[in-house]
């Protein structure tokens, strides 16, 4: 089972009431959940508010490890086979697109970034234009190429690196991925809200999150010698807070900017996941209407 949505509709309290009802147990699909001791940034429910249900990938990493896509496929499917194996349904949760798209779609199968050539790449967009490059990628990789727009430079630059490490189109190397849970049953759930009162929840969750300590939380971290430069502390709100214990920034402005980008967050998550097929998209305060679906589904 999958269960996505936008920071601050409330999937992990949902997730919980779906593990009581049929008998699962969570998976965390949160980039940030999965570091020890970040824990009011990144909203992680309470242990007491899990209401003895099994949570996975929580509190697995230290701060300083880099916790990718791939290591969360790796560790979501060993953890559902686990679920599984007790009888019990697996509930993925989280709203971290990337991670969501990679266990259901697949990882791309080419290779990873290559810095020498994409910096070469790079120059020659800046000397040429990007344009140039594009009209490049047309001659080796139309397919790809009449996907994404001639000014789109990341995209663009990221094909040719490809085409020129491997010589196979980036076209083709998407088409060789494959979902490493083809063939299960699935049951895909979105949680909405209308998007004022979204904003509304943002804006209560990040006042609540420098209410319940953020700040202390922070001081903490870097006291006992995590880097300012840890992955968890790229998180939203870590920033700022760390910008304001150096003195960059007031208080007041670290909540402002906090709500300003979680707000903006919410709205590219939102753009990831209507991208993602099969997603049955319900109002996230309808706890019972979301657990009616899952048990007609499970019928």
């Amino acid at each position: 089972m999958i269960l996505c949505g936008p920071t601050g509709v409330g999937k992990s309290r949902t997730a919980v009431a779906l593990a009581l009802r049929c008998g699962g147990q969570v998976i965390n699909a949160d980039s940030m959940q999965v570091y020890r001791g970040f824990d009011i940034g990144t909203d992680k429910l309470p242990a007491a508010e899990r209401r003895g249900v099994p949570h996975h990938l929580l509190d697995i990493v230290e701060a300083t490890t880099q916790f990718t896509a791939a290591d969360f496929v790796r560790e979501a499917l060993r953890a559902a086979a686990e679920i599984h194996e007790r009888g019990r349904v697996p509930i993925v949760a989280g709203g971290t697109g990337l991670y969501l798209k990679a266990l259901l779609e697949g990882l791309f199968p080419g290779p990873g970034r290559l810095s020498g050539l994409r910096r070469r790449l790079d120059a020659e967009a800046a000397e040429d234009g990007v344009e140039a490059l594009w009209l490049r990628l047309t001659a080796v990789d139309p397919e790809y190429a009449a996907k994404i727009g001639r000014r789109d430079r990341v995209r663009i630059v990221r094909a040719l690196e490809v085409f020129e490490a491997t010589g196979v189109p980036f076209s083709r190397h998407f088409a060789a991925t494959i979902s490493p849970v083809r063939g299960f049953f699935q049951v895909r759930i979105g949680l909405q809200l209308e998007r004022s009162r979204l904003v509304r929840g943002i804006e209560e969750r990040v006042d609540r999150m420098f209410a319940n300590g953020i700040v202390e939380e922070v001081r903490g971290l870097v006291a006992r010698g995590v880097p300012e430069d840890a992955p968890p502390f790229r998180a939203l709100g870590y920033r700022r807070v760390l910008a304001f214990l150096r003195g960059e920034s007031t208080l007041a402005r670290a909540v402002e900017l906090t709500k300003t980008e979680t707000r903006q967050y919410a709205k590219r998550q939102m753009t990831w996941f209507r991208r993602m097929n099969d997603i049955a998209w319900i109002p996230a305060d309808d706890t019972e209407a979301v657990l009616r679906h899952v048990e007609a589904r499970l019928r």
